[in-house]
């Protein structure tokens, strides 16, 4: 069923869309139908959906409807809107696209794109042994039917290990392997929350946590993170578990994606009893606990101090690792596992049995695995710093203790504008609002530094080149057709 976004809905996402910089000589028309491109270029307006009937945007935009009326005409002859007389509108796939690393789409002649979008490794070098290790391995299991719900027991004991190294003592009974960390949290998601439940998230967060939790109709409220000092402002947070008493919160206390805040010992033992209290299951996202730089001392696993089956775990190698590889796993207690299992049966009954041999030999090596990527991702962090102090000084960045990104708040509340800028000069960005709700963090950036450090430098001089000029421009910066998801 094509699912519905009204006036008032998509007037909050447009935000100050005909004060837009870069538009001051083009009709409002035009800005509104780049706007609605924009928000389809970040995923915040994902394919299939409906657009409000013309005369409900334009009272929730306060413009004429002749405005609304000629903007949807740009949007359908650029081919992102499709139009049925009595049916409504609604966003479409221009010709010549494909799905990019994002997994948003982009047109199929940007293969040389600078693609800041995504923050992700490129494999380690051990992966080919060890996938060759694996294919010797795998005749061990082909004599059974090869269907495994919770995981071959050979790689739900590596990880089960890990935790225990942690100091969170964990059976292999507690472990279910996942097809990546997203499908850990849709099953989780699945299981724990209910069709239009409440949910606690960070802001910002993660875009495709987001858009998991509108998949289940959630209705999410937002505990902000500060730009500065260690992000969480335990009061606030623990205020609103006690005052929303929502029926799960999901959080990323290691290396928070986007901002890179690292979660005190002492404010993940009170978070977990305050959830305890508040009837509030948590669901924490350890992605990137592996990519601590600088030596930094990564607290105990939050689920430590959980009595009472209160915390889910979800974690991956997609981060340490790579992408391509998709393995994911939840921690929960063994009745939660079975649960979990049960569900997924009904979804894609399990996993790959090669890539998880894969990943027993890759878990097998994984100190010295995670030490050379720890190495390189603190050398391309403090590259594509000193390049952003260089070019742009007027940004302010904190300097994330691990993880794979940079929060940066921009000199202005441009960065929808400076996204669309930058495609045009082979660089793809990821603007803050595809972090948050309705619109927010205008002035926010996020920056991975997975790619090596020339591709970096030459990325951040391209962007310092539009942001400089963005404010000059004459016409609109958009690409025809534009990416949208």
């Amino acid at each position: 069923m094509t699912s519905l976004v009204r006036g008032s809905q998509l007037g909050r996402m447009l935000g100050q869309w005909h004060a837009l910089p870069g538009r001051r000589r083009s009709p409002d028309y035009v800005a509104l139908a780049g706007a609605v491109r924009g928000l389809l270029a970040d995923g915040r307006l994902p394919l299939g959906v409906r657009l409000p009937a013309e005369r409900e945007l334009a009272e929730a935009l306060r413009v004429s409807r002749t405005t609304v009326s000629a903007a949807y005409r740009e949007l359908r002859e650029s081919g992102h809107l499709n139009s049925r007389r009595g049916a409504g509108s609604w966003t479409t796939l221009p010709g010549g696209h494909r799905v990019a690393s994002s997994g948003l789409w982009t047109p199929q002649d940007d293969l040389d794109m600078i693609d800041l979008g995504c923050a992700a490794l490129a494999a380690p070098a051990e992966l080919a042994s060890a996938a060759r290790a694996a294919a010797e391995d795998l005749p061990r299991y082909l004599g059974g039917a090869g269907y495994h719900p919770t995981g071959i027991v050979e790689l739900r004991t590596a990880v089960a290990r890990s935790y225990t190294e942690r100091g969170l003592a964990t059976s292999p009974e507690q472990i279910m392997v996942t097809n990546g960390v997203q499908h850990a949290l849709d099953l989780v998601l699945r299981l724990a929350l209910p069709t239009g439940g409440s949910v606690l998230v960070e802001s910002p967060t993660y875009p495709n946590a987001l858009a998991a939790l509108a998949a289940r109709r959630a209705r999410i409220a937002t505990h902000g993170l500060a730009t500065e000092g260690t992000g969480w402002d335990a009061d606030l947070l623990l205020g609103s578990l006690r005052q929303t008493r929502p029926r799960l919160a999901y959080l990323i206390p290691e290396f928070q994606n986007p901002t890179g805040h690292l979660m005190s010992a002492e404010l993940r033992e009170r978070v977990v009893a305050t959830a305890h209290a508040s009837g509030t299951d948590l669901v924490v996202d350890e992605s990137f606990v592996d990519l601590a730089l600088d030596g930094t001392e990564v607290p105990p696993p939050t689920a430590v101090f959980d009595r009472h089956s209160r915390v889910v775990t979800i974690g991956g190698m997609s981060k340490p690792y790579w992408g391509g590889l998709r393995i994911g796993w939840i921690r929960a207690s063994a009745p939660q596992v079975q649960r979990l299992a049960a569900a997924r049966v009904g979804v894609d009954m399990a996993g790959p049995v090669l890539d998880q041999l894969v990943a027993v030999r890759l878990l097998a090596d994984a100190e010295t695995i995670v030490a050379a990527r720890q190495a390189q991702l603190a050398a391309q962090r403090d590259a594509l710093l000193a390049a952003l102090h260089a070019e742009l000084p007027n940004w302010r960045v904190r300097t994330p203790a691990g993880g794979v990104t940079l929060w940066a708040e921009l000199d202005g509340p441009v960065a929808s504008a400076l996204a669309r800028a930058a495609e045009e000069v082979g660089v793809r960005l990821a603007p803050g609002p595809r972090f948050g709700l309705d619109g927010t963090l205008e002035r926010f950036l996020r920056l991975p530094f997975t790619l090596p450090v020339a591709e970096l430098t030459e990325a951040v001089r391209r962007i310092a080149a539009v942001r400089y000029d963005i404010d000059r421009a004459e016409r609109p910066l958009w690409r025809e057709p534009v990416v949208i998801a």
